[in-house]
Formats: structure tokens, C-alpha cells, sequence
């Protein structure tokens, strides 16, 4: 990695030959991607969240929980819901099919930064709702009485509570893959564990705790083995590890965009063409259907069926521009980057006596720890008084922290935009933690 400045900016496209391209980043204020002398990558000045009211920096360090926007998905949202704005699929009007256009091309966009088909592609919520979906349309067809589905620990809660519904519905039983002693999802353990009983094996792609990665190819490897299909939870994998599902081998992928420097309220499930045409539709309403009668409703082929009422056109079309802007980056210079950023921060923690330092040394982005005598909400307060922004609390895992023994835990989590400034500013919150609590 060079230390010369180098800017991104790809030709603007304007109106229909924008939407045809799925170009979604704004024309005006593009993904400009510089370096700083010392190799890190320097993009604050695209993120406009990342300054307080009176213009002091903000050290935010909860990126796992959400990402704060760059200029070019807020441009891109403003676009869609300002002087583009239409219905999709419904208008014979031209801005409407200027829009449907947009929102396909947002299909598309996904497809191809997951290396899937954009047949394979579903908008939902978020990963919540995509996991729920593939639970109650896919679990509800195919789990039985009997039938074993295959957990690990360190599941986020969005991993484990709809499998616990529907086995309850069904009948079937839940097994959980224990961690290796660094935080990893033990797949020589699930080697052993797995038998033909089990027929949905869902993890983590990187723990949203602990920050450790799966070995995903093997884990399908290993589901596949008995004939069991995996999910893959990919909240926080998708904006820093370059996912190809078809490399991978999983039979389903899930994710949000507002982890992916994207809106809320969207999302992505991304399920095998032969699969998820198989799946029955999960919620009824306009748009997923073939032809409605009082005697007998037909229904429209995947993923439209699978897309009732009216969808997030406004939040697809940012989660487009979002990943225009991280593809102009590069996945494998955000890798570097944020790698570079948990070693200091490891190595700044793993200095304070007091302080256990948890999961792989190189974990993804996310560096949560416990202070012996201190809440990680009194951390997360003072820290908070010092201009530092961290997640404290059981991050909806709370399995996994009984497994580590503790009640919670503070985590610092990093994005594209963080710099040695934010760990700076955390170590000196972190000696007034010290100090206060002795």
C-alpha cells in the first residue's frame, strides 16, 4: 500500500443512464479515498456524522452496531426521495419506471458485490428479517419433528430466537458448536457434533462481540456433508471481508445495509436460485402476486415473492450508493486498515493491568473488553463524557457472555473512517476510567 493520495471518482451519470448502470454515488461528492502518510486510509471529511454541533470531532467507535453515512449515500437518498422519487413495479409514468429502474439496478449492484444472481436477491428489513424469513418459509417447509438445527455461542440473538420459534413449532431440536479458547466458532467440534439428524446449520460470519471470523467455506463443507444447508449471519462481515457466496458455498446469506455505511430499514437475504424459488412466500400482500381470486391466489416467482407491499425504494437505492462507495475503497485495503487499528487498540488495552482484552488478536474490526471493579456502562459514560462513542452491554449475546463469564462487556468497534485519533482519545478516556475508579 503506496502512501500517495488516491482519488476515486468515477464518471457522473445522470437520469436513466445512471439507473441502467446502477451508478448510485453522488456526481458531486463521489467516494474520494485518500491515504495518509502513514498508509491508514483518510475519508472523515466524507462523513458529515462524524463532527458535533460545534464542530469538535466525535471519536465514534460503535461501528458494529451502525455506520455512520458518507456524503455520497446521503446525496443518493436525498436523489431518490427528492426530485426522483416515485412508486416502483405499479407506474406506467415515466418517472416511475425511471425509479423501478433505480431499484433494480440496487438488485443488481448487490448481486454483484456478493458474487450472486440477482434472481438470488431479496430486500428485507434487515439480517432480523431475513433470518426470520428463511426460518418461517423455509424452516416451515422443510424442519420436522425430530430434525436438529446447529447453533454456535457466539450468535447474535437475531441467530438463535427465530430457530428457537420455529423448532418449538415444528418439534425439532437446537445444538450449539462451542469456541475454540481465542473466540472462534470450533469447527473440528462441529465436525464431530453434526450427524444426518441436523438439516439447518446457521453462524456468524465474524462475531459481533468478539470480532473472531469463521472459516465459511469449511463450515459448508461440513453442513453439507450430512445434507444439512447454512446461513450465514453476515451483518458484520460484508463491510470489511470481500464475501463471495459462490466461493463460500453457503446455501444462504444475510446482512444489513445500515452496518454497510447504508440506510436502516434495508436489507439482504441472498438464498440459492433453486432454493428459494422452492420457498413458499412468507407474508402476504400487493406486489407478490401472480393473480388473486376469493377461490385461490397464485403467486410471483422468487424474489418478488418474497417482496410484499411496497418496498424500501428509497433505502435500496442507498444501500446501492453504499456499496459503490466501499467498492471504490477497496475491501482489502478497509481489511488493513481496520487490522492495523484493533492491533494498537489491543496493544493500548492489553496494557492496563486491570483490563482483559477479548477474542483472536486479529479480529475483525471489533475489540471488546472487561475492566476488573468497573460496569462497562460506567466505561461507556465516562468515555462518553471524554468524546469517545462505545457499545457497552451484552450486544445481544447474551449466551456468549455467559460463556466469557461476564455480565457484559465495553467494545470498541472501528470503520473506514477511524483513525489513530480515536484510539488516542480512547486512551486517554480510558486513564480517566482508571483514575475514577482507582
Amino acid at each position: 500500500m503506496n502512501s500517495d493520495k488516491l482519488t476515486v471518482r468515477p464518471e457522473p451519470v445522470e437520469g436513466f443512464a445512471r439507473a441502467e448502470r446502477g451508478d448510485f454515488g453522488s456526481a458531486r461528492n463521489r467516494a474520494s479515498t485518500s491515504l495518509s502518510p502513514n498508509g491508514i486510509i483518510d475519508v472523515r471529511a466524507d462523513f458529515p456524522g462524524l463532527l458535533n454541533a460545534d464542530g469538535s470531532v466525535w471519536h465514534y467507535l460503535d461501528t458494529a452496531a451502525t455506520a455512520q453515512k458518507p456524503q455520497a449515500v446521503i446525496d443518493a437518498v436525498t436523489r431518490a426521495i427528492g426530485r426522483d422519487y416515485a412508486t416502483v413495479h405499479r407506474g406506467v409514468y415515466s418517472r416511475s419506471a425511471d425509479m423501478t429502474l433505480s431499484y433494480e439496478a440496487a438488485r443488481r449492484r448487490v448481486a454483484s458485490f456478493i458474487n450472486g444472481a440477482e434472481s438470488e436477491i431479496v430486500f428485507v428489513r434487515g439480517a432480523t428479517e431475513g433470518i426470520n424469513l428463511v426460518a418461517q418459509s423455509w424452516g416451515a417447509a422443510n424442519l420436522k419433528a425430530g430434525d436438529r438445527i446447529l447453533l454456535s455461542t457466539l450468535e447474535h440473538h437475531s441467530n438463535i430466537v427465530p430457530w428457537q420459534l420455529i423448532a418449538e413449532r415444528v418439534g425439532a431440536g437446537i445444538d450449539v458448536v462451542p469456541l475454540t479458547g481465542d473466540g472462534r466458532i470450533d469447527l473440528d467440534a462441529m465436525a464431530l457434533m453434526i450427524d444426518g439428524r441436523h438439516k439447518l446449520v446457521a453462524l456468524a460470519h465474524v462475531s459481533n462481540v468478539l470480532g473472531s471470523t469463521l472459516d465459511a467455506p469449511r463450515a459448508a463443507e461440513i453442513a453439507h456433508s450430512v445434507g444439512a444447508k447454512l446461513l450465514i449471519d453476515g451483518c458484520q462481515a460484508v463491510a470489511r471481508l470481500t464475501v463471495d457466496v459462490a466461493a463460500i458455498g453457503c446455501d444462504f446469506y444475510v446482512f444489513s445495509g445500515h452496518k454497510l455505511y447504508g440506510p436502516t430499514g434495508i436489507g439482504v437475504l441472498w438464498a440459492r436460485e433453486e432454493i428459494l424459488q422452492a420457498m413458499p412466500p412468507w407474508q402476504g400482500g400487493g406486489s407478490m402476486i401472480d393473480r388473486v381470486t376469493f377461490a385461490k391466489t397464485t403467486y410471483a416467482p422468487a424474489p418478488t415473492r418474497f417482496e410484499a407491499g411496497t418496498p424500501a425504494i428509497v433505502e435500496a437505492v442507498g444501500l446501492a450508493a453504499a456499496m459503490d462507495y466501499v467498492a471504490a475503497t477497496g475491501l482489502t485495503r478497509i481489511a488493513a486498515h481496520e487490522a492495523e487499528l484493533v492491533r494498537a487498540t489491543r496493544e493500548l488495552l492489553g496494557n492496563i493491568n486491570s483490563v482483559r482484552v477479548l477474542g483472536p488478536d486479529n479480529s475483525s474490526g471489533i475489540v471488546s473488553f472487561a475492566m476488573e471493579g468497573v460496569h462497562p456502562h460506567d466505561i461507556g459514560t465516562i468515555l462518553d463524557e471524554s468524546g469517545v462513542a462505545i457499545r457497552a452491554g451484552h450486544h445481544c449475546a447474551q449466551p456468549l457472555m455467559e460463556a466469557l463469564g461476564v455480565p457484559a462487556t465495553a467494545r470498541a468497534s472501528f470503520g473506514i473512517y477511524s483513525d489513530a485519533s480515536d484510539i488516542e482519545a480512547l486512551g486517554r478516556g480510558m486513564e480517566r476510567v482508571r483514575k475514577i475508579f482507582g
